[in-house]
């Protein structure tokens, strides 16, 4: 398979995400896929890919068997077909995924990250599935160069290209480490709550996202 964009990577990242976490919206209608690559909240990098953007890129992952064009309703939807296409196990997309969506993490934090797509036992197992996709050929992950002070090596994948290490945490100025922080803490709240509203509209009998 070929090197995919940015773009197409947000795209098969939120698709599978939202397959896990909001079935029953899914497969998603073109809204609600912009609504999820545009969103601030637990992405890296922000995106802002306009209609157009999004049509071409799905055109290209249709090409390559890795999105589906769902018909026959009003609304044309779209599913990923991630794990087939690339012959991987629901562990394996769900760490993909992750790591297309969040950037480059830790085996700790990619645990904590996936667990609404796969709840993984331990580090240990997070671990064991990154080393069967760093050694596939070729590689869908690499471990990063442990940065000066850090305790732990971060994962990135590997779907779009080289991968190339940002700068260590000590070169970061301390306003924007705790800006950072406090994104994280800020998406993470606002997943919680994504879950809550999707468990309180499943109870009702109401749709949560009718995009």
């Amino acid at each position: 398979m070929r090197i995919l964009t940015p773009l197409e990577a947000r795209i098969l990242g939120v698709l599978v995400e939202k397959h896990a976490t909001v079935p029953d919206s899914y497969p998603l209608s073109l809204n609600a896929l912009a609504a999820g690559c545009n969103q601030k909240t637990a992405r890296d990098p922000v995106m802002n890919a306009s209609e157009p953007e999004l049509l071409a890129a799905l055109d290209e992952l249709k090409s390559l068997s890795l999105v589906i064009e769902v018909s026959g309703s009003r609304v044309v939807r779209y599913e990923h077909n991630m794990g087939r296409a690339l012959k991987l196990p629901s562990q394996s997309v769900a760490l993909l995924t992750t790591l297309m969506l969040r950037g480059p993490q830790t085996a700790a934090e990619l645990r904590a990250n996936a667990e609404r797509l796969h709840r993984f036992a331990d580090v240990s197992s997070v671990e064991a599935f990154l080393d069967e996709l760093a050694a596939r050929d070729p590689p869908a992950v690499v471990r990063l160069p442990r940065a000066p002070g850090a305790r732990e090596s971060r994962w990135a994948h590997l779907l779009c290209g080289e991968v190339i290490a940002a700068a260590p945490a000590s070169e970061v100025p301390p306003d924007v480490a705790w800006l950072q922080a406090e994104q994280l803490r800020l998406a993470a709240r606002v997943d919680a709550l994504e879950s809550l509203v999707q468990r309180l509209a499943t109870e009702l009998g109401v749709d949560a996202n009718p995009n």
